[in-house]
């Protein structure tokens, strides 16, 4: 329990320097509005921190509750690092569209799914066989989840590809916005789809 919550409180800072990067990049003018962005470096590793202590107490009942805890802050975490690496690549170069916009939501997609890897293979699905795994069934694993996280990756990127070319940026949203609009809505779709397959195909004990 002490680890889980000391886990959760790193991945909540972690988002929160995310958060302040994806600011600095200027991209999202309502972001920059924003007043006390910086007091998330300390806000969101307790509010982790606390959802997690919950979600462990309502676990005990029904211990998928833990799991899709675990997963969804896990997510977070990926989303805001897919989030902040695009937003440093389109600020940098000042594409938001077109064929290097999806090029780019693709390698920012890949660097998420190595990281969702790691942190569900060792914390959410609590992989303890992990060590003592052989080559071939480590091998078979990682296959696995990359056809998962490929069909993941279609749904991803073609999703947020799809609002980023074929519609209008919309709530007010600037054009320089819209982008991480785009990968949002790319985010929601392929959520459900991971956490089913990561459960029940790659991760299964």
């Amino acid at each position: 329990m002490k680890k889980d919550i000391l886990v959760a409180a790193i991945i909540g800072f972690l988002v929160a320097l995310l958060l302040l990067v994806i600011k600095l990049t200027g991209n999202i003018d309502r972001l920059n509005r924003l007043p006390y962005v910086e007091y998330s470096l300390v806000a969101f590793p307790l509010l982790a921190a606390l959802g997690i202590a919950v979600a462990s107490a309502l676990g005990k009942r029904v211990r998928i509750v833990f799991q899709g805890a675990k997963f969804l802050l896990v997510g977070v975490l990926n989303t805001f690092l897919d989030l902040g690496v695009l937003n440093i690549l389109t600020a940098a170069t000042g594409v938001t569209g077109g064929i290097l916009f999806a090029v780019f939501k693709g390698f920012t997609f890949l660097l998420a799914v190595a990281n969702s890897y790691l942190w569900n293979k060792y914390w959410t699905f609590s992989s303890r066989k992990g060590t003592s795994q052989d080559f071939v069934a480590q091998g078979k694993e990682f296959a696995q989840f990359l056809v998962i996280s490929g069909v993941g990756f279609f749904l991803n990127v073609g999703t947020a590809s799809a609002v980023v070319n074929f519609i209008e940026p919309q709530f007010g949203l600037s054009e320089r916005a819209w982008p991480t609009a785009g990968a949002l809505a790319g985010t929601l779709v392929v959520l459900t789809w991971n956490f089913l397959g990561y459960k029940l195909i790659v991760f299964k004990r």
